[in-house]
C-alpha cells in the first residue's frame, strides 16, 4: 500500500509503497514550525490522509485562491503584482487529520485549517521552513507525486 512520509526535520517528502521507496522530494513545511492549533500557521503532526485531489486538468503554474482556479498563470509579473500573496500553484492535496483531539475537529483540525500539499514558484528555495503551514512542493513534483496517489492514501507528518 502506498503512502506519504513527511520529514520536517529534513524538509523531505517521501513517497513509498509498502517498505519500497519509490521517490523522495524536497519539500518545505511551515516557517513557524509544528503545531496543530488553528490559526498557528505551523505544520500538523501526526496521521492525516489526502481528503481530496484538486486541479487535475490544470496547467503548471496555474493560480488556486480557496481551492478554485483564478484563471491566472504564475509569472514574475503577477508575483510583482501581488507581493504578499501565498502561492498555492498548479496541484492539491488536501490533508485531513486522523487522530481526534490532535489533528481532527475542534482547534486543531487539519482539514478545517486548510492545510494542503500543493505547488509553489519554481524560484522559491525549498529545503528550509517557508509556509503559512502547508507542504510546498515545486510543481513538476507536485504533479508527479498527484498522479501517483490517490484520495484516502496514508501521510504521516514526523517531526
Amino acid at each position: 500500500m502506498k503512502q506519504i512520509l513527511v520529514s520536517v526535520a529534513h524538509q523531505q517528502l517521501i513517497l513509498q509503497d509498502d517498505a519500497a521507496l519509490i521517490k523522495t522530494y524536497t519539500i518545505a513545511t511551515a516557517k513557524n514550525g509544528v503545531g496543530e492549533n488553528l490559526g498557528s500557521e505551523c505544520t500538523p503532526r501526526g496521521k492525516h490522509y489526502i481528503r481530496a485531489k484538486i486541479g487535475a486538468d490544470a496547467v503548471p503554474g496555474t493560480v488556486f485562491i480557496g481551492r478554485r482556479p483564478t484563471g491566472e498563470i504564475y509569472s514574475q509579473q503577477l508575483a510583482n503584482e501581488h507581493p504578499g500573496r501565498d502561492w498555492i500553484l498548479t496541484r492539491i492535496l488536501w490533508l485531513s487529520g486522523c487522530e481526534p483531539g490532535k489533528n481532527r475537529l475542534g482547534q486543531v483540525d487539519t482539514m478545517r485549517r486548510y492545510i494542503y500539499i500543493h505547488g509553489c514558484p519554481d524560484e522559491h528555495v525549498l529545503g528550509q521552513p517557508s509556509s503559512h503551514g502547508c507542504i510546498k512542493m515545486h510543481n513538476d513534483d507536485v504533479i508527479e507525486l498527484f498522479d501517483q496517489v490517490d484520495v484516502g492514501i496514508p501521510v504521516l507528518i514526523e517531526e
